[in-house]
């Protein structure tokens, strides 16, 4: 039995990326500084964590090691372990940008080398030719927003206009994407879906990664809260991603939250949607029961990049990771003989970091199961060399990118 279970902590940064000035980036660490301010009791929150941070299945997997190699420095306040039993190391990002599609296709073993197209920050964020076409074909009497935004903020500022007019919320980041807010009763989850499908369509010849519909519920400022119907419509991957390669050899891909739009539904058996870690966690579990051999279950943890990472809640985080460590026992007891579990990143979102975009770092990587014998393996050049010592482990050809560290 060789099955595989590659999970990413959305956001997970450790540190340490040697362009990470070149982003604007340079000393941002997500998981250093959440363990910094635990460390000095700045992430406690009444009902939610106090204390140190507290991650002992992780750092018994070598995280803390990894930090180290990736950082220069332990994690502060966090113990050693006495011992570590799996595969550890970081990796640094070769693909252009600090964004979701770039790093998980480079997960897969597929870089991008090329540049994406960005949203000017100042004045008016989107085309004026885009704009009319998009409103055009899409029947909206025009838009809000049309400006860099975090995606709270501008849904509790402009959306009591978006009901009264009708006009979908239109936002961007650093990243390369283009986001739409729309109330799912008033506007219409179908309406805002189609809006984003024409979008998608128009902004091609710009070279944008992704259109992403943010659905939300409420009557006011106070009440507006988006719901878990979040879609993202990606380009396709440059070209064959792991994922690919599988599905070639008649091996099976279970993709878990928002995996199968990040890869543009291209090299996905199955499609499974939960709505948070919790939830996330859950449909993981029921689907390592029902992986065959030589699967592949892709799982992306989203609520520490969407929720706390974006929204620099430190203290969120916190307790988001010290929530998914206590359930990595229950992911250990799913395994079989020949199994093997990844965990990684896609990009770093340090919550103590100005602004509220990701930053980027360097990613941890974590592999363990029945059988594997506990080393070091540094730090690696790509995050490619993930998506190879899968293919490895899985026993399907190499791919062009990367080299396995099995």
């Amino acid at each position: 039995m060789a099955r595989a279970f590659l999970f990413v902590l959305d956001s997970f940064g450790v540190g340490g990326a040697p362009d990470a000035a070149a982003y604007g980036d340079e000393g941002a660490d997500t998981l250093g500084h959440i363990a910094e301010f635990c460390a000095a009791g700045a992430a406690d929150r009444a009902g939610l964590r106090e204390g140190p941070l507290s991650l002992p299945n992780m750092s018994e997997l070598g995280l803390m090691h990894i930090a180290r190699s990736a950082s220069g420095r332990f994690p502060a306040g966090m113990p050693l372990p006495e011992k570590v039993y799996g595969i550890y190391g970081a990796a640094t990002e070769v693909s252009r940008g600090k964004d979701t599609p770039s790093g998980h296709w480079e997960i897969a073993g597929t870089p991008v080398s090329f540049d994406w197209g960005y949203f000017p920050i100042e004045g008016d964020a989107f085309p004026q030719e885009f704009i009319e076409a998009l409103c055009r074909e899409a029947d909206v009497p025009g838009i809000l927003g049309n400006c860099h935004a975090s995606g709270t903020e501008i849904i509790a500022r402009l959306g009591e206009e978006h009901i009264r007019t009708g006009k979908p919320i239109c936002y961007t980041s650093s990243d390369s994407v283009f986001q739409v807010a729309a109330h799912e009763v008033h506007f219409g989850l179908d309406r805002l879906l189609a809006f984003c499908r024409l979008a998608r369509g128009l902004l091609d010849p710009y070279n944008i990664g992704r259109v992403i519909a943010r659905p939300f519920i409420g009557q006011s400022a106070s009440t507006f809260q988006r719901t878990g119907n979040r879609r993202d419509f990606s380009v396709l991957p440059p070209e064959p991603t792991l994922l690919d390669r599988l599905i070639e050899h008649g091996r099976h891909v279970h993709a878990v939250g928002k995996i199968g739009d990040i890869f543009a539904h291209q090299g996905i058996s199955r499609v499974i949607k939960a709505n948070g870690n919790e939830a996330l966690m859950d449909a993981s579990l029921s689907a390592i029961d029902a992986a065959e051999d030589g699967d592949l279950v892709f799982t992306n943890f989203v609520d520490f990049d969407m929720i706390y990472g974006h929204r620099r809640d430190v203290p969120g985080y916190a307790a988001a990771l010290e929530a998914f460590d206590a359930r990595l026992p229950e992911v250990h007891k799913k395994l079989k003989p020949g199994d093997l579990v990844v965990l990684t990143a896609d990009h770093g979102c340090d919550p103590t970091w100005r602004g509220t975009d990701h930053t980027r770092e360097r990613v941890p990587v974590i592999a363990y199961g029945p059988g594997i014998r506990s080393r070091s393996i540094g730090v690696r050049r790509s995050y490619a060399d993930i998506g190879e010592s899968i293919a490895r482990h899985l026993g399907i050809p190499a791919g062009a990118h990367g080299r396995s560290f099995l």
